[in-house]
């Protein structure tokens, strides 16, 4: 894997950057201000632990940052059921959310093993 020194190099934090622009385009006009409230802050906390993890020094501390970043990721794609379930948007927008969710939750994965 070539050397990356910044964060906004790594996919993973690309990815998350697009997902955290489309959560807050997907419930703009959504008046539960709990759940909007919700879900832009556990995307935002995906872009922010991947960011947090790679400015740490250890691959320890690394890992535990990236953890959280797959968390906050599962937890945003919980959120696109709940979305469907309540009607908010359509069946095929959440599907859609929820497989680019997926691939990021993967991909943070693979860089988690690759972290040893």
């Amino acid at each position: 894997m070539p050397t990356i020194l910044n964060f906004e190099d790594l996919k993973v934090w690309k990815n998350s950057r697009m997902i955290t622009s489309l959560v807050y385009s997907d419930f703009t006009n959504i008046k539960d201000y709990g759940f909007k409230d919700q879900i832009q802050r556990a995307s935002i906390s995906i872009m922010n632990n991947i960011a947090e993890g790679f400015g740490r020094q250890t691959d320890r501390e690394k890992k535990n940052f990236f953890n959280f970043a797959r968390s906050s990721a599962s937890e945003v794609k919980n959120m696109y059921y709940i979305a469907e379930d309540l009607g908010f948007l359509t069946c095929e927008t959440c599907i859609q959310r929820r497989n680019s969710l997926q691939g990021l939750i993967n991909g943070i994965s693979a860089f988690i093993k690759y972290l040893g």
